[in-house]
């Protein structure tokens, strides 16, 4: 027997006035209401829902808007309706039937009393929702879809509304002329919401400075939404003219990430640039946001010679001159006044993007003017951030100590087919699992579509066949994914081959780099012009970070097969064996040698990123 009711009718006074009349819940409990034409919806929440609906149509603001849906349960309390509120505006959102019509004023993901047993309740609303035709797509589909993913409908965690109030206020109390200032950083791990924070800023930032007269009436809105006092005349003058773009050097999310900003109110698709498309335009920005910002370039050889020529003429038009000391960094700093930067430099993977001393020193000056923002709370991996730091002190050779991850799944394989077997079996579970890999095989399928590139225990596969929106793709399931086709994505289980780019010297005790099995040549080339050689030390680096990012795409679990018989027998501890579960002694045999803290490996940034390995 269901606790809520859903009612609808047609969106005037006298409709709203004769249900208020049939049930008091209407006028004194937690109700939960949506207000639609065919193409638009708008979600609220309010113990008073019938004046409220009253309030919107005074208000004229929604007069489009032709049908209302009331949902009521028995055992809401006002938590519970501001947590049904945002998880409907969340779910809207990601399966795209409607244009989303509210605005970002901030509802927090907070917990309470039985919050578990809400969100039970929240997927059977769901479900009567999905049969009366509010939604287009499952709960499941919704969920997997870049859009809900990447979406800016979200209930950020008290973390990242700190961040994204801070950020804000920090904007707003700036003057008009003060550009060149400090960056505003934001830095966190693998999980912990960077992209999401970028986009939700993004979002109400044109929010604020779109706001009709009557969306700045706080009689409209819950005091529990945290960014309402930001909604003022003032703000919406002062934001209105401001030019901002957002930056997303990675090509395949930056195609993602446009197509969310097409299908949301507010934000454009034009806004999503290239580093190239900001040294190029014409335009002048106030703000430039820039996620994923450890993978700009510095002064390197580009992956083509047209990019090396436009690399040229953006310096010049810019500084006047080509000087090998210019950055992609350096182009965001002269085409803004103020600028946002997420990174994260341990998924830096690429040794022609901006090195590390640029990032230390970058970060040092935000610290010292309160403009750097960590995030600390994983939001991807189920296990934890304890989970993130393992993975990497695992493949930094510091032995440490074997965990457990509570509903968490770690499987070491020992037959190729097998894992890939399971990823398929979890795919028809769950949906988004891939297998992915380091760029340690050649792409003969390029020339020759009948070859396979990645053949393992008499079991071939092809690297991905296309560079955008991989995991989508519909051949996918059969393909194996570079760093560049998963980097800033999540999914639910993930496949990993640690190729033999990777090795365990068993004489000095430690992972070692393979130059002769890394296939990346942009990822492995000196830089003359710099005065720069890579060693295989210094690309060790690069292709632990790799790894590192590609075990730490999957939300529910994590797959690995080695290729390198020692690697696995080092590696082989500190996973479960698929049919094995390593016990206590077979730990304490395991290698360990805790690296040097003056090593790059144990350093704060670790290294920078390499380039799409197959654009």
């Amino acid at each position: 027997m269901t606790s809520y009711d859903i009612e609808g009718f047609i969106f005037d006074k006298d409709a709203v006035s004769t249900q208020a009349r049939t049930d008091e819940r209407y006028s004194n409990w937690p109700a939960v209401y949506t207000l639609r034409n065919d193409q638009s919806i708008y979600v609220g929440e309010s113990r008073n829902v019938a004046s409220r609906i009253r309030q919107h149509l005074a208000s004229g603001t929604k007069n489009d808007l032709q049908h209302v849906q009331i949902i009521l349960d028995r055992t809401f309390n006002k938590s519970a309706a501001l947590d049904l509120e945002a998880y409907l505006i969340e779910r809207l959102g990601g399966d795209g039937r409607y244009s989303v019509l509210n605005r970002n004023k901030g509802i927090v993901d907070s917990d309470y009393f039985d919050r578990n047993e809400y969100r039970k309740t929240f997927e059977r609303i769901f479900g009567s929702l999905y049969d009366r035709g509010l939604f287009t797509r499952s709960l499941p589909e919704i969920e997997n879809a870049d859009l809900f993913k990447l979406s800016p409908f979200k209930a950020l965690t008290p973390e990242q509304a700190m961040a994204v109030e801070d950020i804000l206020r920090d904007l707003l109390h700036r003057s008009p002329d003060s550009g060149n200032e400090v960056p505003i950083v934001v830095q966190g791990d693998p999980g912990t919401g960077k992209t999401v924070v970028a986009i939700y800023l993004m979002k109400l930032l044109a929010d604020i400075a779109t706001a009709e007269d009557t969306e700045l009436d706080t009689s409209l809105d819950d005091t529990d939404a945290r960014f309402t006092e930001f909604f003022t005349a003032a703000n919406r003058d002062r934001l209105s003219p401001l030019a901002i773009g957002f930056v997303v050097p990675q090509q395949s999310l930056r195609a993602s990430v446009a197509e969310v900003f097409k299908r949301t109110p507010y934000l454009e698709r034009s806004m999503v640039l290239d580093p190239f498309a900001v040294g190029e335009s014409e335009q002048h920005f106030d703000v430039l946001v820039v996620d994923e910002a450890h993978r700009l370039n510095q002064r390197a050889n580009q992956p083509s010679a047209s990019q090396n020529s436009r690399f040229t003429e953006i310096n010049r038009k810019l500084f006047g001159d080509d000087e090998s000391h210019y950055t992609q960094l350096d182009w965001i700093k002269q085409k803004s006044e103020h600028q946002i930067l997420f990174l994260d430099g341990a998924q830096s993977v690429r040794p022609a993007d901006i090195p590390r001393s640029t990032w230390e020193s970058v970060l040092e000056t935000a610290r010292t003017v309160d403009r750097h923002h960590e995030l600390h709370s994983q939001m991807r991996v189920q296990a934890g951030r304890g989970y993130i730091d393992y993975v990497r002190a695992v493949l930094r050779s510091e032995a440490p100590a074997r965990q457990a991850f509570a509903d968490y799944e770690i499987l070491l394989f020992e037959d190729f087919k097998s894992m890939h077997d399971r990823i398929r079996e979890r795919d028809a579970e769950h949906g988004l699992a891939r297998l992915v890999a380091g760029y340690a095989w050649e792409w003969k399928s390029k020339k020759d579509k009948s070859l396979p590139d990645i053949v393992l225990d008499g079991h071939g596969l092809q690297w991905n066949r296309t560079t955008k929106d991989w995991i989508n793709s519909r051949t996918s399931l059969d393909e194996v994914g570079s760093i560049h086709t998963v980097q800033g994505y999540d999914l639910n289980y993930a496949g990993v081959i640690i190729g033999p780019d990777l090795s365990f010297d068993p004489e000095q005790q430690r992972i070692v780099f393979s130059r002769a099995h890394y296939f990346d040549k942009k990822g492995k080339e000196n830089n003359p012009r710099l005065g720069l050689e890579f060693k295989d030390e210094d690309l060790l680096e690069y292709v632990v970070n790799i790894y590192g990012v590609l075990l730490t795409r999957g939300i529910k679990g994590t797959y690995v097969y080695v290729c390198d018989p020692d690697l696995r027998k080092h590696l082989a501890p500190y996973f479960t064996q698929s049919g094995r579960e390593y016990s206590r002694s077979d730990l304490d045999e395991a290698p360990r040698r805790a690296i040097d803290s003056s090593t790059p490996l144990a350093s704060g940034l670790e290294a920078q990123p390499r380039r799409a390995a197959r654009e």
